[in-house]
């Protein structure tokens, strides 16, 4: 993990209500815009599902990982955001 440019990752968190195929659907439009998963953290709290990621998007676009990501919100009703590496550190001061 440490050889790849903080700039060429991303943390995505996605939160909602538990139901079957949130990763899979997640996992699956990162496959399909070159997205690799580097890292994932999934927990089910309560009937309330969190799931953090850390991707690498050195052969991605991330406006267009990002507009698919904002589709897939809606599809499956839960939150999403994805943040650059490099700002997520620095907004949470990791």
């Amino acid at each position: 993990l440490a050889t790849q440019a903080a700039s060429d990752r991303a943390i995505i968190s996605v939160l909602g209500a538990d139901r079957s195929g949130i990763v899979a659907a997640v996992a699956t439009l990162l496959a399909e815009r070159n997205v690799n998963i580097l890292d994932i953290s999934q927990t089910i709290l309560q009937g309330m599902f969190t799931m953090t990621m850390l991707v690498d998007l050195a052969g991605a676009d991330f406006s267009v990982v990002h507009d698919g990501l904002e589709k897939l919100r809606g599809e499956l009703g839960v939150q999403v955001t994805i943040q650059r590496e490099d700002v997520f550190k620095f907004m949470y001061r990791l």
